[in-house]
C-alpha cells in the first residue's frame, strides 16, 4: 500500500512539474519548446500536443520582422582591404591586424550574445566562392561542408542556402535559386526571391530578384535565403522588443564598406542559439554594411584549413560528427 502511495505521489509531483514548465510563467521554456518544434514538419506536432494554434501561432509571432526596403547600394562599397596602420576600434583592429604570414583571412573566436562563435574575415573577396554537391536532385546525395571544403581546396568555408527535407534527413534538391559562375544552375521556379550573392565586382549583393535577373544584375555565385540582417548599413527590425524568440545555431555573411568578406556561425542547437538581434548587433561591431542570414540550426557548419571548427547539434542537442550534409556553402578559395 505504501509503494503504490509513494508512486501515485511521484507521478503527481512529475505531472506537476511538467505543467509547471509547460504553462506556466516561464516563457523562454515554452517559447523554446514552439520554435525547436516548428522548424521542421515532422516536429511540428510536438507543439500542437501541448499548445492550441492560437498560442502556437503568438509565439511565431515574436519571430517577425521588418525588413530593410531598398536597392543596396554597391558603389557605397569601395573595395581596400590592405592592412591599415591605425584603425577606428578594436573591432576594427581586430578584422584588419593581420595574422603573421597569413594575408589570406582571420579566424576570430567572437561572442553573439552569451553564445561562442567564430568568424572569418576574408580580404580577398575575389576569392570566395558558391560551392555546391555535384549534381542536384539526380539522387546524387548530399555533402558536408567539410568534405566539400576539401574537395574544392577551400581555405575557410560555411554553409550555404537551404534544401528540401520533407522526411527530416534532407535532399539533395536546394530551395529557390543557385547560381554559380554567372549562370543560373538550379531554379525551382521563375518567381522573384532573396537572393544572397557576390557580384563580379566581388560585392556582396543582396537583391529581391528571379535568377536571371539576378545575373543580369552581375551576380556571379549566389543562393536563395534570407532574411536579409543589414543592408546599406541599415538593420532590419523586430516587431516584438524579444529581438526574435527563436534562438539557433546562426551562420551568416557580410561585407564591410572596404570590402573585407565576414563569415559567421554560432554554437547552438535549433532551440538554443543567438537571436538574430543578437547576429546583427556582433556583425555591427566588426563593421558589416551589408549582411545575410544564410542556413542554420543542424546545417550551421564552418571549416578552417580542413577543420570543422563549430559543434553542429541535431533537433535533439546531440552532436553531429562531420557536420550535416547539405547542397550549397561559400568558400574562400587560395590566391592563385
Amino acid at each position: 500500500m505504501r509503494k503504490t502511495t509513494i508512486l501515485f505521489i511521484l507521478i503527481d509531483l512529475i505531472a506537476g512539474f511538467c505543467f509547471y514548465l509547460f504553462y506556466g510563467p516561464n516563457e523562454e521554456f515554452r517559447n523554446t519548446i514552439v520554435n525547436t518544434a516548428m522548424v521542421t514538419k515532422t516536429h511540428q506536432y510536438i507543439a500542437y500536443t501541448f499548445y492550441d494554434e492560437d498560442t502556437v501561432q503568438k509565439i511565431l509571432d515574436l519571430n517577425k520582422y521588418i525588413p530593410v526596403s531598398g536597392n543596396v547600394d554597391l558603389d557605397a562599397i569601395v573595395i581596400d582591404t590592405s592592412e591599415k596602420k591605425s584603425y577606428d576600434n578594436e573591432y576594427d583592429e581586430a578584422i584588419l591586424k593581420r595574422d603573421k604570414g597569413n594575408d589570406e583571412y582571420k579566424y576570430l573566436k567572437v561572442k553573439v550574445g552569451k553564445y561562442n562563435a567564430h568568424m572569418v574575415a576574408i580580404y580577398h573577396p575575389e576569392n570566395v566562392k558558391l560551392m555546391t554537391i555535384k549534381s542536384f536532385g539526380k539522387g546524387g546525395g548530399q555533402e558536408t561542408i567539410l568534405n566539400m571544403c576539401k574537395r574544392l581546396g577551400g581555405l575557410a568555408c560555411i554553409n550555404g542556402g537551404g534544401f528540401h527535407d520533407p522526411d527530416g534527413w534532407g535532399s539533395d534538391i536546394p530551395v529557390g535559386y543557385v547560381i554559380k559562375d554567372g549562370e543560373v544552375m538550379f531554379a525551382e521556379n521563375n518567381k522573384k526571391q532573396d537572393i544572397i550573392g557576390i557580384t563580379k565586382d566581388n560585392k556582396l549583393a543582396l537583391v529581391n530578384a528571379t535568377g536571371e535577373e539576378a545575373v543580369e544584375m552581375g551576380i556571379r555565385d549566389g543562393v536563395q535565403f534570407g532574411p536579409f540582417l543589414i543592408l546599406n548599413g541599415e538593420s532590419i527590425k523586430y516587431s516584438s522588443s524579444a529581438g526574435g524568440y527563436d534562438r539557433a545555431a546562426r551562420v551568416a555573411i557580410a561585407q564591410r564598406r572596404d570590402g573585407v568578406i565576414l563569415f559567421l556561425a554560432t554554437e547552438g542547437t535549433h532551440g538554443s542559439g543567438p537571436t538574430m538581434k543578437e547576429v546583427i548587433d556582433t556583425l555591427e561591431l566588426y563593421g558589416a554594411y551589408n549582411a545575410a542570414n544564410l542556413d542554420g540550426g543542424t546545417s550551421a557548419q564552418m571549416v578552417i584549413n580542413n577543420k570543422l571548427v563549430n559543434n553542429p547539434k541535431n533537433v535533439f542537442g546531440q552532436s553531429v560528427a562531420g557536420g550535416r550534409r547539405v547542397v550549397t556553402g561559400f568558400g574562400l578559395m587560395p590566391s592563385k
